[in-house]
């Protein structure tokens, strides 16, 4: 991957899969934004316009001009758009 990602997580304090979303991107030394819906609800607006989803967690990817929405902690596409590979055990 030739340009570093920039990521936005939308997120809200009770959500528990948004705490294994952020700790799985902390475990891979990932950095992100961390988007805080009850602090910051007027960004809940851009989140419905990109993603079309209402819940949280939403996470956006942009490597370059392209820009990848994930609903939910989708481990493997959060891999796949990353490049991430684990090895195996």
């Amino acid at each position: 991957m030739e340009q570093k990602p920039l990521i936005s997580v939308f997120n809200s304090p009770t959500c528990h899969y948004c705490h294994a979303l952020m700790d799985y991107l902390d475990s891979k030394n990932i950095d992100y934004v961390s988007i805080d819906l009850t602090r910051e609800p007027d960004k809940a607006q851009e989140m419905m316009q990109k993603s079309g989803q209402t819940g949280v967690p939403v996470t956006i990817i942009k490597i370059g001009e392209q820009e990848n929405v994930v609903v939910g902690f989708d481990k493997e596409n959060i891999d796949r758009i990353l490049e991430i590979h684990d090895q195996p055990a």
